[in-house]
């Protein structure tokens, strides 16, 4: 099978070393005729000097060789949603992506196939931080941004860095099962499949000096007063607003419903006493506002798919590196901790 990597300057490093060594173990699994070969492919030959420094040799330019790839991967890039990619270039990706038998991307790679038209109508997903802006810029394309990686059709597309090594371990199981893709995941310390969605990665909301001052003020009222049960009525006070001036200003800056404002701000300030501290669950759910244990676990399910718990074994800070050993089912995974 020919697996094509498109890559250019600023390139993710591990957006493009993760699928590599995923596909490279592989390989060590099968017999030459079942083999990836795997290609490099730049926007021009040469070295391609990635977003930490590290330089990759590129062998040919995609407008260098004829092959059809029968899988193409668009790797990402912290400056990739600023590029302008060629018409060229684009009606190359347009041509690999019609004639291969699955196409996809890498992190916020899901910008260059914006920009070819290949994700309009389809399901996507790309980095948590830059989702927001794929959305606006391609609004044909449905964006689930808490994913860690998604297909639809022939298409795949994933989150941020690292999962590249899940949306490549998931098409090495489709290629050839699910017992060498367990059987690669251990041999990388990875888990085969990630419990969970990206906003559990994703930073705080925070009161930040460009924000919109009601939505500081709000933000700033919610956390001294985190334990109340906040009404409208009562945030609008706050802020020295009517309550429809409120709901009008709140709805056109915060793009939320204040309850749902509220709610994020307590499952932030929850997420920190759970990384920070070793309360007991019910006492991080009564000091952030939630009614119980119970409520703080299903709020944190629906909002970050992961209970409390799995939130602080795999964020709290300890010392040393902790090693689990799990069935074959599972693999054996180094914690987040």
């Amino acid at each position: 099978m020919k697996v094509a990597i498109v890559i250019f300057d600023g390139v993710q490093a591990l957006d493009v070393a993760g699928p590599l060594d995923v596909f490279a173990e592989a390989n060590a699994n099968l017999s030459e005729r079942q083999r990836y070969e795997v290609a490099l492919v730049g926007r021009h030959a040469g070295t391609v000097t990635c977003s930490n420094g590290m330089q990759v040799s590129v062998p040919f330019g995609y407008a260098d060789s004829d092959i059809q790839y029968d899988l193409l991967l668009v790797a990402g890039g912290p400056q990739l949603p600023d590029s302008q990619p060629s018409s060229e270039f684009l009606t190359w990706l347009q041509n690999q992506a019609q004639g291969a038998t699955r196409f996809g991307s890498v992190c916020n790679g899901t910008f260059l196939l914006g920009h070819a038209g290949l994700i309009d109508g389809k399901e996507v997903t790309t980095h948590w931080a830059d989702a927001s802006r794929l959305a606006d810029e391609f609004p044909q394309a449905c964006v689930q941004p808490d994913k860690i990686f998604i297909r639809d059709g022939h298409l795949f597309t994933s989150a941020g860095v690292t999962s590249g090594i899940d949306l490549c371990l998931a098409l090495v199981a489709e290629d050839w099962g699910h017992e060498l893709a367990v059987r690669i995941a251990k041999r990388l310390v990875v888990y085969i499949q990630r419990e969970g969605g990206q906003s559990q990665y994703s930073p705080y909301i925070g009161a930040g000096k460009d924000e919109e001052p009601i939505i500081n003020k709000v933000h700033r009222y919610v956390t001294e007063h985190i334990t109340d049960a906040l009404s409208i009525e009562q945030l609008a006070s706050a802020v020295s607003v009517s309550r429809r001036t409120f709901s009008r200003l709140f709805a056109k800056y915060a793009k939320v419903t204040p309850s749902a404002f509220v709610e994020q701000v307590r499952v932030d300030t929850a997420r920190k006493l759970l990384e920070d501290t070793d309360a007991p669950l019910k006492t991080v759910a009564f000091k952030c506002g939630f009614h119980s244990a119970t409520q703080m676990r299903t709020t944190f399910s629906r909002r970050l798919n992961v209970t409390p718990k799995q939130y602080r074994q795999r964020f709290r800070g300890t010392v040393g590196t902790q090693v689990r050993v799990l069935d074959d089912v599972d693999v054996a995974s180094v914690s987040l901790a």
